[in-house]
């Protein structure tokens, strides 16, 4: 089949699904309280729906007041029986599948359960209409031309007794109709590559001969890839190499640390990005504009939320909505319940809505990263908007940073420390730093009244990384490539205490 044909018919097949996006769009309390009486309907018979008596709940208010919310933690000791083979325990469908979570850099590892269900209606289901979006707004695009590049970070899966676990990457490879990987570049066989340096040459290799129109992976890893191409090359434009490059999809880690940089390899006004929410436990949003740093809440995945206003988080009363109560420009954590069995789970993520009507959203943080010691709320929108702002006034650039206390010690004041690697410091470290403290303080209120003249917080204290320092660490912790991040803030000094032992 000649390629335009076969770009026609996906366009065409992938924008009839934008009707149905325009029904939860229209009806959205409708569409989520519809699709928890459904997932309440299908677990009634399962141990956690027999505990809970799921069968007499008929509403989102007894749904509220009769079943808690959960962590990892708390459903840990169920995820492993079911990892054991066990079934019917928190999902009707057996589950065979445990996404090995990398949201975290931590030696403990989490294993996420995937339904049959929750592969088909979310995450596939997400893919697809990422591309409707895209085609929706840019319907002169010629994505189909070629193959998009992805980056994952898979590795081999592992089975035991009967169940499977590896990185989601990995599992839904694994699971795509064989003719996805015509569209797609790497190969499976290289894209399961468990080496991580090793992978990233014959990434290289294998794609700089295609026709690339499209890129999707986490900003920080693809950055890495993309300079690989460039070196291999020798060209200074990805452009060069791949002349109908269009659109880049992202997620995984904020793009503004990074935004500057691709600009400066990727050098046309009219190249587009998309960003995209995801994680082991679903895909949640998707850029719907183009141009935009606002995400559309999808509501239609088998997904239920619900949200914590952040300024009652670990508190013992906090404050849990549906969807139908949230405000603008307040800090939530977000709780899910799933078509995989999570029943009120905490993801660990924080949004804010942008946007009611429809419900658009942007990441803010995470629940655990944060800086918190002294009252001073920090967040990591906060710090990835200070330092993108400073980045700008002093020309410089950055490859990756973490934050956190230098705690209060006899009569001495606390104050915040920070790690930088950057890929162009600035000429004045000094002068940075006291930009940077300025533009915190601009951005965030708390921080500016515990700076005030001292009062609670000293100067921050910034360092510059030496090069690859963050690279060797993860390296060290054996989690290079796909979704694995470097922990932005820490109430704590855990990260920052092993980076400085590396900074030599």
């Amino acid at each position: 089949m000649p390629i335009p044909l076969v770009n026609s018919i996906a366009s065409w097949f992938l924008k009839k699904r934008f009707h149905q996006i325009e029904l939860f769009l229209k009806y959205p309390h409708d569409v989520q309280n519809e699709l928890l009486m459904h997932l309440i309907e299908m677990a009634k018979d399962t141990e956690f729906g027999r505990r809970y008596d799921f069968a007499s709940i008929k509403n989102y208010e007894t749904f509220l007041d009769r079943v808690p919310v959960s962590t990892y933690e708390s459903l840990q000791p169920s995820i492993e029986r079911s990892r054991q083979g066990k079934h019917n325990i928190f999902w009707p469908t057996p589950i065979k599948w445990f996404a090995k979570s990398s949201g975290t850099t931590n030696a403990k590892s989490k294993f996420i359960p995937v339904s049959m269900e929750s592969l088909e209606n979310c995450h596939y289901a997400a893919g697809k209409d990422l591309l409707c979006m895209y085609l929706n707004n840019n319907e002169e695009s010629q994505l189909f031309t070629g193959k998009s590049l992805r980056l994952g970070g898979s590795k081999e899966l592992y089975m035991e007794n009967g169940t499977v676990f590896g990185d989601l990457s990995a599992i839904l490879i694994d699971n795509m109709p064989f003719w996805a990987e015509f569209s797609s570049t790497p190969s499976n066989k290289v894209s399961l590559m468990s080496d991580w340096e090793y992978k990233m040459q014959a990434i290289v290799n294998e794609t700089i001969n295609e026709n690339v129109t499209s890129l999707a992976g986490v900003p920080s890893w693809m950055l890495v890839l993309l300079n690989n191409v460039l070196e291999t090359t020798g060209k200074d434009s990805l452009f060069d190499i791949w002349p109908n490059l269009e659109v880049y999809f992202h997620g995984g880690v904020s793009f503004q640390p990074y935004a500057d940089q691709y600009k400066a390899i990727l050098p046309k006004n009219q190249f587009k990005y998309y960003e995209i929410y995801n994680a082991s436990e679903g895909f949640f949003a998707i850029q719907d504009q183009n141009n935009s740093d606002e995400l559309l809440l999808m509501l239609d995945y088998g997904i239920f939320y619900e949200f914590i206003d952040m300024s009652t988080y670990g508190t013992a009363s906090p404050k849990v909505i549906p969807l139908e109560k949230v405000v603008l420009n307040t800090n939530y954590a977000v709780l899910i319940t799933t078509n995989a069995g999570l029943w009120r789970y905490k993801i660990g993520d924080t949004v804010k809505f942008t946007s009611i009507s429809p419900y658009r959203i942007k990441v803010s943080g995470r629940t655990k990263h944060h800086i918190n010691v002294f009252g001073e709320e920090l967040i990591i929108e906060n710090a990835e908007h200070a330092l993108r702002k400073v980045c700008q006034q002093t020309k410089s650039e950055i490859i990756d940073y973490t934050g956190a206390p230098i705690f209060m010690h006899g009569r001495e004041k606390g104050s915040h420390e920070w790690l930088i690697e950057f890929k162009t410091p600035p000429n004045d470290l000094d002068q940075f730093n006291t930009m940077f403290d300025d533009a915190l303080k601009a951005i965030n209120s708390d921080y500016e009244a515990k700076r005030y003249n001292n009062m609670t917080l000293n100067m921050p204290t910034v360092h510059m990384a030496r090069p690859n320092l963050f690279y060797d660490w993860l390296k060290e912790k054996d989690k290079l490539g796909g979704q694995h991040k470097v922990p932005r803030l820490s109430n704590t000094r855990d990260y920052i205490d092993e980076l400085l032992n590396l900074n030599c």
